[in-house]
């Protein structure tokens, strides 16, 4: 026995078989996706019970959305600015301060993400603060340049144009 139904989109007569009751096919003649209703109404899906559109229900949604967005790009947008970011390299004496490995690192990666995010102002003064560890900071920057798993702080940026920054710093030092 064949189950026969019209098509929903092109009005189509369509015969199908026993089998295909319940399931998805397309039509035969505008190829749209239609169902294949069931003659046994117990195999039948349930009829979904819809609710009216709230209007306002759907702009406070709307709303909580946009203030959620505002918040995250505050968020990424908010900048640590280490105390020492003035005059960092010079020390109490007058004389340059040593930096530690991991210290120069935070700043290396401080001056990409000041690229990255268009701070070329903020950018400049971090690669003024570097300059004077020329060998120490062309280190970091190799490591850097070379590790196949980029820091967490740089994983959003692309590695091609992580590239061309670690070459701006590298020309920025002496």
């Amino acid at each position: 026995m064949a189950i026969v139904f019209h098509c929903q989109f092109c009005n189509k007569e369509i015969r199908a078989s026993d089998e295909a009751g319940g399931k998805w096919g397309k039509c035969p003649k505008c190829h749209n996706k239609i169902y294949v209703p069931s003659i046994d109404p117990e195999k039948e899906e349930p009829e979904l019970k819809l609710a009216p559109v709230d209007e306002d229900e759907i702009q406070r949604k709307r709303e909580l959305m946009a203030e959620t967005y505002r918040i995250q790009r505050d968020i990424l947008e908010e900048r640590e600015v280490p105390n020492n970011l003035v005059e960092p390299s010079v020390g109490t004496s007058g004389t340059m301060r040593k930096m530690s490995n991991e210290e120069l690192e935070k700043y290396v990666i401080m001056f990409l993400r000041q690229m990255a995010a268009g701070e070329l102002d903020d950018s400049e003064r971090t690669s003024k603060l570097l300059s004077p560890y020329g060998k120490q900071v062309k280190d970091i920057i190799d490591r850097i340049a070379l590790s196949e798993i980029p820091e967490p702080k740089l994983a959003h940026i692309s590695p091609n144009v992580l590239s061309g920054f670690i070459r701006t710093l590298r020309s920025k030092i002496r």
